[in-house]
Order: structure tokens, then C-alpha cells, then sequence
């Protein structure tokens, strides 16, 4: 048994830390759980208590969150160069563009599918501020150079093309020419095609756009 276990299901959110376990390349266990039954089971809450995939747990220490998962194994297995090192002034927009996606542009592009926006006055309460500026944002960050830290593919471009594949092709976000250029260099890698086929041969998988 590896000390790495993966509990996601492969029409989830999961797909994401699928594709980072792929491009780490060490061995770990697929634990698939059902949404009607093993989700909601006491085994599950006591590893996430909120009944949410995916999670891994790495020996004795469970990580929930995709962007935590995926920002908590580029660090934990170094040689795959997931991450840039300790003092890296690299490290810096991988943290911020990892951290803007999973809070403020989650945020402003579920509330645009859900018609959950802030009015103009409530701007200042929330993380995003707008949805225009959300978009701009983003869109600036993967145009400034091949990936967000430059050259290096890591697992922030992981994490943010993964959920802008999701947001554009569900019409959360607009399919502007910097950003599907950005999530097609991404995602043209053979970790990222792997672990599609991985999820699609599994019960209820489908190859589709990864959700974060």
C-alpha cells in the first residue's frame, strides 16, 4: 500500500489533483467514492468533514482543498519541479495566481453562473471587487509570459488553467484569446492526458474539461 492515498471520485473536482499525482509521478492509491454513499460515510467525514473530494493523505497528514493539495505536493516531492524553491522570487506570483483562482476568481465565476454577483455598492466587501476585474486580472497574469513563472510549468499553472478550461467551457468565463492560448499550452502535456484517461475509464468519468 503507498503512503500517498487519493479519495476523489472522476467527475469532480478531483481531476485536478489527479493531473498533479500524474505529473509527481509517485505512486499513490485511488480510493473512488460515490456521492450517495462512501461521501457522507463516517470513514470519509473523519478524513474531510465536510464530505467534499478530493483529498489525499500523505502518511499521517490529510490535505483537503485542490489548490492546498496541489500547492502541499509540488513542496512535498521537490524533484518533480512543481514549485519554485525557498527564496525564488518566482515564488511569489506562484502563490498569488494559485491563491487569486481558488478565492476571488472561483468566487466571481460561480457568482456570475449563479447570478450571485455584488451590486456596485457591495464592491468593497468582496474579494473579486468586480467580475470585469476578476477577468482582467487573470487575463493580464497568463499574458505576460509563456507560463506564470515564466518558462517554468508548475503547479500553480496547473491548478489556474485547469479551472479556466472548467470556467470558459461552462460559460463561467469569457473565451478570450490570452486566456485559451494559456490553458492550451498548459494542458499539453502527457500527465494531463494520462490522468483524463485515468478518470474517463472509471465508473461515471467522462474526458471532459477538468474542474478545479
Amino acid at each position: 500500500m503507498s503512503d500517498l492515498v487519493f479519495y476523489t471520485h472522476p467527475m469532480s473536482r478531483g481531476r485536478t489533483v489527479r493531473w498533479l499525482l500524474e505529473e509527481v509521478g509517485q505512486p499513490y492509491e485511488t480510493v473512488l467514492l460515490d456521492y450517495e454513499t462512501t461521501l457522507k460515510a463516517p470513514d470519509y467525514l473523519a478524513i474531510n468533514p465536510m464530505g467534499k473530494i478530493p483529498a489525499i493523505k500523505h502518511g499521517d497528514t490529510v490535505v483537503t482543498e485542490s489548490a492546498a493539495i496541489c500547492a502541499y505536493l509540488a513542496d512535498a516531492f521537490p524533484q518533480a519541479g512543481l514549485a519554485p524553491p525557498l527564496g525564488d522570487k518566482r515564488r511569489g506570483p506562484y502563490f498569488r495566481w494559485l491563491f487569486f483562482t481558488a478565492g476571488p476568481l472561483e468566487y466571481a465565476s460561480f457568482g456570475k453562473r449563479m447570478g450571485l454577483l455584488a451590486s456596485d455598492d457591495q464592491k468593497r466587501m468582496v474579494g473579486y471587487g468586480s467580475y470585469e476585474d476578476a477577468v482582467s486580472a487573470i487575463e493580464g497574469a497568463v499574458s505576460v509570459d509563456t507560463f506564470l513563472c515564466g518558462d517554468q510549468f508548475t503547479a500553480a499553472d496547473l491548478y489556474v488553467s485547469a479551472f479556466l478550461g472548467f470556467a470558459t467551457g461552462f460559460g463561467m468565463l469569457p473565451q478570450r484569446d490570452a486566456i485559451m492560448g494559456y490553458v492550451a499550452r498548459a494542458t499539453d502535456r502527457p500527465a494531463f492526458r494520462r490522468a483524463i484517461e485515468i478518470d474517463g475509464a472509471m465508473p461515471q468519468g467522462q474526458p471532459q474539461a477538468v474542474p478545479a
